[in-house]
């Protein structure tokens, strides 16, 4: 295993650090330690970068910095923003609504307002994981607290009208929240033209360390606060802010934003493996075709189980997945590809790989050559391969 050539295609469940970021949160560390709250020198100087980290983050997504909250993750992000939207609804309003492909950092928290009396609808998807508009349209009610629909799927990378949507909801008062976990940092995203009120993101999907996040939340949005404490995030989450990390998710998105123009190399390196692994007799390419996010390729091949094809794929040095890390565990198939319509089988077949920048042509390459391989190996050990 040492000997092999490690190639890294899971950026979907979480990305390296790059080395410009340790760099900044390293300096951050050994120079400017101080909490952002106190009114000595080494507070004041720790303040001072901390706002600048919010006002470029806030530049660089189109948002107000004042709307722009600090969390530890996308998930902490999504609970605060449903629950938070649910606890504070106007009497008369008790939906919520959401769509059946969801992260589970979504559904679960939908699942628990259920059991709090909240109605929650789940809207269906066609095929390609895309939202069924007109179910969407006729559920969105004067009853409807809030629709949440992702900006683009984590396991099949389908990205969704959201600005569409968003009219829908406003046009009933609902509210409108995204989860751009997946999205920020591959594809442009610009808030003030999604028109949304709320809008989640992750870190370490954009090569900054796992434990930082953020949640935007329009000028006017009132939910309740997250954590009280001593005043920090304008009141609505308290705890001393984690500087370094803040200073690094800053100096992260720079650097995506950055290289998006490089992401036209990326969906190249998508469609090559795509047409390849699609010529694999009983394949199957889960999500749209077109649009997608740009390093997203999910295929399903049938008389295979998903698990080992990973393994096997580790052991000729290429780390995948077979859908989201959060429920690898689980021996369940995924719900969005049930939800798209795969059968159970071919749902247990499925292969996610996501590309990013730091890929290459010759691991595109690689890739293309070692997975129809093991897809042959496994099948010729299944008992109900019609092939054998």
């Amino acid at each position: 295993m040492d000997n092999i050539k490690r190639i890294y295609v899971d950026n979907a469940a979480t990305t390296p650090v790059a080395p410009q970021v340790i760099e900044t949160m390293s300096s951050c560390f050994n120079d400017t330690w101080g909490n952002p709250s106190s009114l000595h020198y080494e507070g004041q100087k720790a303040k001072e970068i901390l706002d600048a980290a919010r006002n470029k983050i806030s530049g660089l997504l189109d948002c107000k910095a004042e709307e722009l909250y600090f969390t530890s993750c996308g998930t902490e992000a999504d609970n605060w923003a449903i629950k938070g939207a649910a606890h504070a609804a106007k009497k008369g309003r008790n939906k919520i609504i959401t769509t059946k492909i969801e992260h589970p950092a979504v559904l679960n928290t939908c699942k628990a307002l259920e059991k709090e009396g909240f109605l929650v609808k789940y809207i269906s998807v066609d095929e390609n994981g895309v939202v069924n508009m007109e179910e969407l349209a006729s559920e969105i009610d004067e009853t409807t607290i809030i629709v949440a629909v992702m900006y683009a799927n984590n396991e099949i990378g389908t990205i969704q009208p959201i600005r569409k949507i968003t009219k829908l909801a406003h046009d009933k008062g609902a509210l409108m929240f995204t989860d751009a976990v997946q999205a920020v940092g591959s594809v442009p995203i610009n808030i003030r033209e999604l028109d949304v009120d709320m809008l989640s993101f992750s870190g370490h999907k954009l090569n900054a360390p796992k434990g930082i996040g953020g949640l935007f939340i329009k000028k006017g949005v009132r939910i309740p606060n997250l954590i009280e404490g001593g005043g920090q995030e304008q009141g609505k989450r308290g705890g001393t802010e984690n500087v370094p990390y803040i200073v690094g998710l800053a100096k992260a998105l720079e650097l995506a934003v950055g290289r998006l123009d490089d992401m036209k190399r990326v969906a190249l390196m998508r469609d090559r493996i795509i047409d390849a692994l699609s010529k694999v007799p009983s394949s199957r390419l889960n999500g749209d075709r077109y649009l997608r996010l740009p390093g997203n390729i999910n295929m399903s091949f049938e008389f295979v189980e998903g698990e080992s094809l990973i393994l096997w794929l580790n052991e000729m040095g290429i780390a995948a997945s077979t859908g989201s890390a959060c429920s690898s565990k689980s021996l369940n198939p995924s719900h969005v590809l049930l939800a798209i319509g795969l059968p159970i089988e071919m749902a247990h077949g499925s292969l996610r790989i996501s590309l990013a920048h730091l890929n290459t042509d010759d691991e595109a390459d690689y890739i293309i050559k070692t997975v129809p391989q093991i897809v042959d190996k496994l099948r010729a050990m299944s008992p109900i391969y019609p092939g054998k």
